[in-house]
């Protein structure tokens, strides 16, 4: 019964979230945010032509007010910042890995400490890529809409819909973070979900390396040297051109094109308009540079470190930890995907073949888990 009566408290206050547009009200809401040991935290953007995400609102509640912070009304975040900062409350977010990079971007810092519970799930059995609304159904066995998921975060003003969806997002998290830490520290996994949230932050603190940008495609083990040699210059372009001019990486020029551009390495004008797969309006601007950049990558003496598809042994030591995976997933009744994915896998692989170090990953609350039985597979 008095679960239900805070589950419903929360309800009401996602109705009426407070918008936060001025110095004067953030201040305040900041006084009230230093008494709460836990927060939970959003955050609403836009990403679809942008290379950063582009925030449109911070959504922060203790369970009791909801309170959506308007940075493109506000003159200064500091508040906000400073509450990431503040070691003695733990901030709640649900799947963070894109909130944890708006944040740095805008604040220059990221929530510490804090917690993921979607991770939290993930530990606890259910689905690794569990959504919000799922993950509220499963804890708290309610049901939340999710009708706003589209919405244009940048647009003024934002409609009661938009603002109840967003202040939903947050207003129960304290609650489930209350239920969900006790089902882990039963369990002794408490210390697991800690340490996948400091992975996951130092990964967001690792910057893009224009140079290793290749290595997003598929099938560069096959390429000649020469055609590899140009697709890592043109992708080491593509991704500072798309940083500094804020643009998606397709609206620089498409991963199709790039490619396209690697395998005829074009060096003339009539040559490199005569590639269907790249829109005019891209040559119309980049032109020059692309045929440069195409003939110096070629006469470069450096030597591109391609990923070597797997020989017949390595596939079937590969096949061989799936299946200690599996078997593991299953006695532990969580989702393989928390353990170990294929490429994770293969990283492993390749690490251990090279009498390099084992990764990280396979360090920690792994390594008694599963990480010393892939080595012996291995050996």
């Amino acid at each position: 019964m008095l679960q239900q009566t805070k589950i419903n408290r929360a309800l009401s206050t996602a109705q009426q979230p407070v918008l936060l547009e001025t110095a004067a009200q953030l201040s305040a809401a900041a006084d009230q945010w230093n008494d709460s040991p836990t927060l939970g935290i959003d955050t609403e953007f836009v990403r679809e032509r942008t290379y950063r995400a582009h925030l449109g609102l911070i959504q922060i509640s203790d369970g009791h007010t909801a309170w959506l912070a308007d940075p493109l009304a506000l003159a200064s975040l500091d508040c906000v910042a400073e509450l990431m900062n503040r070691r003695e409350t733990t901030k709640i977010l649900h799947s963070c890995s894109e909130d944890l990079e708006v944040l740095l971007h805008v604040l220059g810092d990221l929530p510490e400490p804090m917690v993921d519970t979607q991770i939290a799930c993930a530990i606890l059995g259910q689905p690794l890529q569990l959504g919000y609304h799922h993950a509220v159904k499963w804890v708290l066995d309610i049901e939340i809409d999710k009708d706003q998921t589209r919405s244009n975060w940048l647009k003024r003003p934002l409609n009661s819909n938009q603002l109840r969806y967003a202040a939903m997002d947050v207003v129960l998290l304290p609650m489930m973070l209350k239920d969900l830490r006790t089902r882990l520290e039963d369990m002794g996994r408490w210390e697991w979900l800690e340490e996948e949230v400091h992975r996951m932050k130092r990964n967001s603190l690792t910057p893009v390396d224009p140079e290793n940008a290749y290595l997003r495609f598929s099938n560069t083990g096959r390429m000649e040297e020469p055609a590899l040699k140009v697709l890592q210059a043109l992708a080491a372009w593509r991704e500072s051109t798309a940083k500094n001019r804020d643009l998606a990486r397709g609206f620089v020029i498409s991963d199709v094109g790039l490619m396209k551009l690697a395998q005829l390495r074009p060096s003339t004008p009539s040559e490199i308009q005569g590639i269907a797969d790249i829109h005019p309006g891209a040559l119309a601007r980049y032109q020059k540079q692309l045929l440069e950049i195409i003939a110096s990558a070629q006469t470069s003496q450096t030597e591109v470190a391609r990923i070597v598809e797997f020989n017949n042994s390595q596939k079937k030591i590969l096949n061989s930890m799936r299946k200690v995976i599996q078997t593991q997933s299953e006695e532990m009744n969580i989702d393989p995907a928390l353990l170990a994915s294929r490429r994770e896998l293969e990283k492993l692989i390749r690490a251990v073949s090279a009498d390099e170090a084992v990764p990280e990953r396979f360090l920690g609350w792994r390594k008694p888990v599963i990480t010393e039985e892939l080595l012996q597979v291995l050996s």
